[in-house]
C-alpha cells in the first residue's frame, strides 16, 4: 500500500506545483506592477521638492533683477523710444537670456491690451531679429502668458523647446509695476542645467523615468517568460505523468519532454521514480504468486489428509469430530486469507502499473449482479439495478470490478432473507455516484467510522457465522476505500432511517470533449 502512494500522489503533486507556481506568478506580476508605481510616487515626489527649490531659485533670482531695475523704470518715459540693453546686460550672465516687455497701457472702458514691445534684451537682439523674435513668443503662448501676468501680476514659468527643436528652455516671467505701467522681464535659461527636474511638464515626460520604464518592462519580460517557461514544462510534467498513468505513454520520459535546464534533476528523478515503481509493481505481482501458491499447497495437503480423518473419526466421538470441525474451519479461514492477501496485492500492483481506462459502468454493475444472482437467490434476497447509461469513469482493470464486488458481498451477507439490495448508479456534472443499500442491522454508530479499518468486522460471533469468517477477513470495505480513492473518489457509508446499511462510491466522471 504504502509503495503505491508516490506513484498516486505524482499527478496531484505535478498539479498542485503548476497551481503553485501560477499563483506565484500572479503575485510576481503584482510586484511588477506595484513596486514601480511606489517607486514613481517616491522619485516623483522627490521630482516635486527639487523642482519647486529649482524654480523658486530662478524666481527669486529673477525677482532680484525685477528689483534692481524698477528704479531705472520709474525714471523711463514709456512714451519715448526706449533701450533698455545696458541696463539688462548687468544682470546678465552665461546660458542666461533677459528680456524687458512693456504692455501700453488700455484706452479706458476698452479691454486690457494684450500687445507688448521689446524694449530691452540681453544679450542684445539686433532690430531686424525682434519681429521674429517676438512672432515666436506669440506662437508659444508666451505673450498669452505675460498677459495674465500683467493681469494678475502673478509670476509664472514655462518649459518649450525652439522651434528647430536644438535647444530646450526655461522661461520665468516676473511683472514689475512701476507709476501704474506693466512691465514683464523674462529669464530664459538653457534647460540643460534643470534636466534632472520636470520644470514645465509631466514628471514621467522625464528622459531618466522613460529610460528606466524601458528597462524595467524589459526585465519584466524577461522574468515572465521564464516562469512561463517553467510553467510550461511543468505542464508538460503533469501531462507525461497522466500519460503513464493512463497506461498510453510507456516509453513515454519526463527527460524527454524538459525543455528547461534547471529542471533536468527533476526530470531525471522522476523518471527513476517511474522506473522503480513499475519493478515494485511487477515484483510485488510476483511475490503475491509465489506467496500464494507456497501457501495453498500446504493447506490445500492438509484439507486432503483431514478428510480421511473425519471419516474415521466415530460419529459418538463428539469432542474429537468438533475439534476436527475447528481445524477445517481455521483451514477455510486461512485459504481466504491467503486469497485476500493474493488479491491485495494484485490491487497494489495494478494501481502503480496498471492504465486507467474509460469504463462504463452500467455494464460493469451488470456483470457484477451476474456473478452473486445464484447467492441471492439461494437466501432468497431480491436484487434491484437503478442504473443510469452512458456513465463512464477512468479505471484499472479490476480495481472498480474488485470494490463493487466486495460491497456487495457485504450487504448479502447482512441482508436476511426477503429483503432487497438496491444498486443505484447515478450521475452529475463532474461526478458519478454509485450506491449499494441493503436492509440489514445496520451498524453500530459508534463503530461506524470503524468500518474501513483494516481486519475489522461487526459480524456476530455465532454458529453461522463460522462459515462467514472462512469467506470474510475484514479487508472488504478497506480494499473498497483503498481503490476508490487511488481512482481520485471517496467512499460514504451511513445508516438507513429505520433499518439498512449504503455505501456510496463517488468518482469522477469521465466525459469525452
Amino acid at each position: 500500500m504504502s509503495v503505491s502512494k508516490p506513484f498516486r500522489a505524482g499527478v496531484p503533486m505535478l498539479r498542485r506545483l503548476t497551481a503553485s507556481l501560477t499563483l506565484k506568478l500572479v503575485v510576481l506580476i503584482g510586484l511588477f506592477v506595484a513596486l514601480p508605481i511606489v517607486l514613481y510616487g517616491q522619485f516623483e515626489s522627490a521630482d516635486s521638492q527639487m523642482r519647486n527649490l529649482v524654480t523658486r531659485a530662478i524666481q527669486d533670482r529673477s525677482a532680484l533683477i525685477a528689483e534692481a531695475l524698477a528704479p531705472v523704470l520709474r525714471e523711463t518715459d514709456p512714451t519715448a523710444p526706449m533701450n533698455l540693453n545696458r541696463d539688462l546686460e548687468k544682470y546678465a550672465s552665461s546660458g542666461t537670456v533677459l528680456k524687458l516687455m512693456y504692455q501700453p497701457p488700455a484706452p479706458p472702458g476698452a479691454p486690457s491690451a494684450s500687445r507688448f514691445f521689446l524694449v530691452g534684451s540681453a544679450p542684445p537682439l539686433a532690430p531686424e531679429a525682434v519681429t521674429a523674435e517676438l512672432e515666436e513668443l506669440s506662437q508659444r503662448g508666451l505673450l498669452q502668458r505675460l498677459s495674465e501676468a500683467c493681469t494678475w501680476n502673478a509670476s509664472d514659468e514655462m518649459r518649450y523647446s525652439r522651434a528647430d527643436g536644438t535647444v530646450e528652455l526655461l522661461t520665468s516671467i516676473i511683472p514689475i509695476r512701476v507709476r501704474g505701467n506693466c512691465w514683464i522681464l523674462t529669464t530664459t535659461h538653457v534647460a540643460s542645467d534643470f534636466l534632472n527636474t520636470s520644470i514645465g511638464r509631466p514628471y514621467w515626460e522625464t528622459r531618466e523615468v522613460r529610460i528606466a520604464a524601458a528597462i524595467y518592462l524589459v526585465g519584466a519580460l524577461l522574468a515572465v517568460l521564464v516562469a512561463l517557461g517553467i510553467r510550461l514544462s511543468l505542464r508538460r510534467f503533469r501531462n507525461v505523468a497522466d500519460e503513464i498513468a493512463l497506461g498510453r505513454a510507456v516509453d513515454a520520459t519526463f527527460v524527454e519532454r524538459n525543455t528547461v535546464p534547471e529542471l533536468a534533476g527533476v526530470a531525471r528523478d522522476f523518471d527513476r521514480l517511474v522506473h522503480e515503481l513499475r519493478r515494485v509493481s511487477r515484483e510485488i505481482r510476483q511475490s503475491a504468486e509465489d506467496n500464494a501458491h507456497a501457501f495453498k499447497t500446504p493447506l490445500a495437503a492438509v484439507q486432503s489428509a483431514l478428510r480421511p480423518v473425519q471419516r474415521a473419526v466415530p460419529a459418538e466421538d463428539q469432542r474429537a469430530r468438533r475439534a476436527l470441525e475447528i481445524v477445517d474451519s481455521s483451514l477455510a479461514r486461512l485459504l481466504g486469507l491467503v486469497n485476500a492477501a493474493q488479491r491485495h496485492d494484485m490491487g497494489t500492483a495494478d494501481m502503480i502499473d496498471a492504465p486507467r481506462v474509460p469504463t462504463d459502468l452500467a455494464p460493469l454493475v451488470e456483470e457484477a449482479a451476474r456473478q452473486v444472482q445464484e447467492i441471492v437467490a439461494a437466501r432468497e434476497i431480491g436484487l434491484v439495478l437503478k442504473l443510469e447509461r452512458g456513465i463512464a469513469v477512468r479505471t484499472a482493470a479490476g480495481m472498480l470490478e474488485a470494490a463493487l464486488q466486495a460491497v456487495l458481498e457485504n450487504a448479502i451477507s447482512f441482508s436476511p432473507g426477503g429483503t432487497t439490495v438496491t444498486v443505484s448508479l447515478h450521475a452529475s456534472a463532474d461526478t458519478v455516484r454509485l450506491s449499494v443499500e441493503d436492509e440489514g442491522p445496520g451498524i453500530d454508530e459508534e463503530k461506524i467510522e470503524r468500518v474501513f479499518e483494516r481486519y475489522f468486522s461487526s459480524r456476530p460471533d455465532d454458529g453461522i457465522g463460522s462459515d462467514r469468517s472462512a469467506r470474510h477477513s475484514g479487508l472488504g470495505l478497506w480494499i473498497v476505500r483503498r481503490n476508490v480513492e487511488a481512482l481520485g473518489g471517496q467512499v460514504k457509508v451511513a445508516n438507513r432511517p429505520g433499518r439498512g446499511f449504503s455505501v456510496t462510491m463517488v468518482l469522477p466522471r469521465f466525459v469525452v470533449h
